[in-house]
């Protein structure tokens, strides 16, 4: 079952909205910035291209089309998130046109750009199918539309999964993570696309400690930490320690450090 309501989607968007200003995500940004480089490299970027990169938070896949040559856009509904990227591209010197806007009615003309992208963005919209129609809607006629989204059951999907078993979702909520499945991306991109390739990779991420990752996901990372803040007592503890525990179980170090490769699904799409 899925929300379907005006009301109940516009809710679940305000509480997501709160979810990704709390915490301090520029620091989680850190550990997901190379996957702005995979997906330009898997939708084959061309420099002077017109490329959006939708829900872009700090600004990953915008500056890399920047670097690119490219001109680029990106938008997303949190202006702390904007800012980070604003000061990155003044760092970096990088012209990106960073702005405040909704991915589901993105505030940009039909067919405007040559590469449509979202790097772990678009996945966590409220209305699914409204924002993969915007991702087409903006795509020009024989563009690209490109997303890596995390799987189900990698470890970030697992991560989610135990957030839902210690705070469930708004009844009718449709997991992020079915965004990092082919068929589910084929149902909302399939009509309107030639072709839609698809490829699973992994990340590599590194912690000092299974607990070090724990406490550093439920201080900086909005899920975790709205989750964590929601729960008293022992069952704020307990849910700690499952965050633990999981990351024990994907764990592949030997050191007492924290190792593991996280699961994501590239799908790049031929727009028609």
């Amino acid at each position: 079952m899925t929300i379907t309501t005006t009301a109940a989607l516009d809710e679940l968007k305000a509480r997501q909205q709160k979810t990704w200003s709390s915490g301090d995500y520029g620091k989680i940004a850190w550990i997901t910035a190379p996957l702005a480089d995979v997906l330009c490299d898997a939708a084959e970027v061309r420099s002077g291209a017109d490329v959006l990169d939708v829900a872009t938070g700090t600004g990953h896949v915008g500056l890399a089309a920047a670097r690119r040559f490219c001109n680029a856009t990106g938008i997303d509904y949190v202006p702390a998130l904007l800012d980070v990227a604003r000061r990155r591209a003044e760092a970096e010197e990088l012209a990106v046109d960073f702005r405040e806007g909704d991915a589901e009615h993105l505030p940009c003309a039909g067919e405007s750009y040559d590469f449509v992208l979202s790097a772990i963005g678009v996945m966590f919209t409220a209305n699914h199918g409204q924002a993969a129609s915007e991702l087409v809607r903006t795509c020009k006629s024989g563009g690209v539309v490109g997303m890596v989204n995390w799987t189900p059951d990698g470890f970030v999907g697992e991560m989610l999964k135990a957030v839902g078993r210690h705070v469930p979702p708004p009844p009718g909520a449709t997991p992020p993570p079915l965004w990092g499945t082919e068929d589910y991306v084929r149902e909302l991109l399939g009509a309107h696309t030639t072709e839609i390739a698809f490829e699973t990779q992994a990340i590599t991420e590194r912690f000092p400690s299974s607990a070090f990752f724990a406490d550093f996901f439920l201080a900086n990372y909005g899920p975790t930490l709205k989750a964590s803040e929601s729960l008293e007592g022992t069952a704020r503890a307990e849910f700690r320690d499952d965050l633990v525990a999981l990351a024990d179980r994907f764990n592949r170090a030997s050191n007492g450090t924290f190792v593991a490769d996280w699961e994501y699904l590239i799908a790049v799409a031929a727009r028609r």
